[in-house]
């Protein structure tokens, strides 16, 4: 009885524990929620999405950094992406137990956990000085390194929670092994697959640090990516702490736009998927 007791009681002790870290959790992400709510709906007008940067006092708005950050999250979704998932494919269908496997996600679990300013100042090296200049191309380059590793893990972790059992079956029946990765493991994991390719677009928008060493940032409108673009982080890391009231509020402003573009994103793809099953 004293042992049932005992047991009760760290059973007990344990569910307290969690339960108040859980709740702890939820407080400080309502926290952060409520405090970029109330900061940046104010900020939030017409201006911030149709006119450019301007002077401290004249208004303005985020448009070169939204434009710069999505043409810098495309470029560097439409280079990682394919890379991440094709990487992740084949450590999970042909990598296990060979040592180009192992080497691949060695290589991919450093990618993940390095710094991302060291990606940017690997990018700074390899196109900004020798080409003398930033640019969007080097920014662009310097988000798709931080993508691919996010999409290799998630796609290779989703893929092996496939069912071995579906692709023998396909085997079974003749399929190739491309047709069997295309429509069965693909399809299979293809929810898994998206939620990955969904938090490398999250990472890379929010990423900073590699931006300040390769794209630099643009006060003006510009689409040339051979020049500094604009972005969001760049503006708000540059704004926040600016002495003039309106920058603060378009930085609280792009902190905001940020965070609902990554919500939209993420609650229209999981009703997509949910309609496609």
């Amino acid at each position: 009885m004293a042992s049932l007791a005992a047991r009760r009681a760290k059973d007990t002790t344990i569910k307290a524990i969690s339960t108040g870290f859980a709740v702890l959790a939820i407080f400080l992400l309502a926290w952060i929620l409520w405090t970029l709510l109330s900061r940046g709906l104010p900020a939030l007008g017409l201006n911030v999405f149709t006119q450019i940067t301007k002077p401290p006092g004249q208004g303005g708005g985020l448009l070169n950094a939204i434009v710069g950050s999505l043409i810098q999250i495309a470029i560097a979704m439409a280079i990682g992406g394919p890379i991440g998932i094709f990487c992740g494919t084949f450590l999970a269908e042909n990598g296990k137990g060979t040592k180009i496997g192992a080497a691949a996600r060695f290589v991919n679990d450093i990618l993940l956990s390095a710094p991302s300013i060291l990606v940017g100042l690997f990018i700074y090296s390899l196109l900004v000085v020798p080409f003398g200049g930033f640019s969007g191309w080097a920014g662009a380059l310097a988000l798709a390194i931080l993508v691919i590793p996010v999409v290799v893990r998630t796609t290779e972790d989703m893929l092996n929670l496939v069912p071995v059992g579906l692709r023998e079956a396909a085997f079974a029946l003749g399929a190739p092994q491309w047709k069997v990765v295309m429509f069965i493991t693909w399809r299979a994991a293809r929810a898994g697959i998206v939620t990955g390719v969904l938090l490398a677009i999250a990472r890379a928008a929010g990423e900073t640090a590699p931006l300040l060493f390769t794209s630099l940032g643009n006060n003006g409108w510009s689409t040339d990516l051979s020049k500094p673009m604009a972005s969001l982080p760049i503006a708000i890391y540059q704004y926040a702490g600016s002495p003039f009231d309106d920058w603060v509020s378009l930085a609280w402003a792009g902190a905001l736009i940020i965070t609902v573009g990554v919500l939209v994103l993420n609650v229209a793809s999981r009703l997509f998927l949910a309609r496609g099953h």
